[in-house]
């Protein structure tokens, strides 16, 4: 993994732990041209994986992952991300496996990433 891609992985870190209380254990980025395709493993809080025990749970934790963390983003990018791929973010699309305890996100930025 180059070192841009480790650095993109620092801010999306960052910015979970900030709202969950916790960052993924494992965090993998691909970019593909104007995309940066995040993969997180080892997400879900301890408190997290008591709740998402019955199905209700996993629906409540399911749209506090997805949709929590797309309005955050809508709100404001972690300060830096954009500087480090040279675009401006467009879109986000995220999704979580909470059974799998995993994520996926798909930023979509306005110009390829270099």
């Amino acid at each position: 993994m180059g070192k841009k891609e480790t650095a993109f992985n620092d801010f999306v870190r960052k910015m979970r732990k900030d709202i969950f209380g916790k960052g993924p254990e494992r965090i993998f980025t691909h970019f593909v041209e104007n995309m940066a395709v995040t993969t997180m493993y080892g997400i879900l809080t301890p408190t997290e994986k008591f709740i998402a025990q019955s199905q209700e749970g996993k629906k409540v934790i399911h749209s506090a992952r997805t949709d929590m963390i797309r309005d955050v983003y809508k709100q404001e990018v972690p300060e830096g991300m954009e500087e480090l791929v040279g675009s401006k973010l467009l879109h986000l699309f995220s999704d979580a496996k909470i059974e799998e305890d995993m994520a996926v996100s798909v930023f979509i930025f306005e110009k390829p990433i270099v």
